[in-house]
């Protein structure tokens, strides 16, 4: 295969570079593989970034390699990408503002694969179509297991955590994070702040963490999580953000963060290795 070839993207012309090299060794995953995912599992995952601001973690020499963070639009980046500019206080580069890329067709999100950007996270709120930040759409909480406890924990503390959240009148939608946990999301009316939401879901972390001490740990000191599930609340802070449903994650397996139903959740049967790219694929054709 050519190192270089021209492609037409539903109206936008891209190139293509060495779609040959492989991004996940141990399997031989190639980026040519990775551009073909993220083409054919776009029907289902462009609705999730939509409006977001992306944050990608981009391997340009595959998961074994290095690795890093970007926010900020590279250089060369096409000008039919959308771009927001939003302030970050805090930055560790010391930056007030950055432009941010908003995925709203096919062609960005070939763009980003091609650039090696496996990994995409979002915040829990969108932006307008003038570009300012919106409250959020919808809370997450997420699940991280500490060692020995893995995912089936995850799913017994999952289901406590649908019950009660249902008492609230919000209804979960379940997914893996593709590493080790899970996260669970509720759609919102976006009319209360990233503050509140995060208040809500740390009350009742630390209510389920009364019940069930032997199980989950809702305080963020990592001596404590040994053998627990620990509900990371602060997911709903406004400058945090979760790996986007359908995302692949960069380990020894091209993993995904796969939607689940609520039935295998009970069934308590998939693990993280189960859901690779090929499988979720398959998965969301089907359904």
């Amino acid at each position: 295969m050519p190192d270089r070839i021209r492609v037409d993207v539903e109206g936008r012309h891209l190139d293509l570079t060495n779609l040959d090299k492989v991004l996940y060794p141990q399997v031989g995953f190639t980026k040519g593989e990775v551009i073909d995912y993220y083409t054919r599992i776009s029907p289902v995952l462009l609705p999730h970034l939509a409006g977001r601001p992306l944050t990608r973690i981009r391997f340009p020499n595959g998961v074994e390699g290095n690795s890093f963070f970007e926010k900020n639009a590279p250089a060369g980046t096409p000008g039919w990408v959308r771009t927001v500019r939003l302030p970050v206080p805090g930055s560790s580069r010391g930056r007030e503002t950055i432009d941010f890329i908003v995925v709203e067709e096919l062609a960005t999100l070939v763009w980003l694969a091609n650039l090696a950007s496996l990994e995409l996270h979002t915040p829990q709120w969108r932006v307008s179509d003038d570009g300012e930040a919106l409250d959020p759409d919808q809370l997450v909480v997420d699940l991280d297991p500490g060692p020995p406890a893995g995912l089936p924990a995850c799913y017994e503390v999952a289901l406590l955590i649908r019950d009660r959240l249902a008492e609230d009148g919000l209804e979960l939608r379940p997914k893996t994070s593709g590493r080790k946990g899970m996260q669970l999301v509720a759609e919102l009316p976006g009319d209360e702040t990233a503050d509140e939401i995060s208040a809500y879901v740390k009350d009742v972390a630390e209510e389920l963490s009364r019940r069930r001490p032997d199980l989950i740990v809702a305080k963020m000191a990592r001596q404590l999580r040994p053998g627990k599930v620990f509900i990371d609340w602060s997911q709903n802070n406004a400058f945090k953000t979760t790996v986007a449903p359908y995302s692949l994650r960069a380990g020894a397996l091209p993993t995904v963060s796969a939607p689940l139903t609520w039935e295998e959740v009970e069934e308590g049967v998939l693990t993280i290795a189960d859901l690779t790219s090929s499988v979720v694929l398959s998965r969301a054709l089907d359904a």
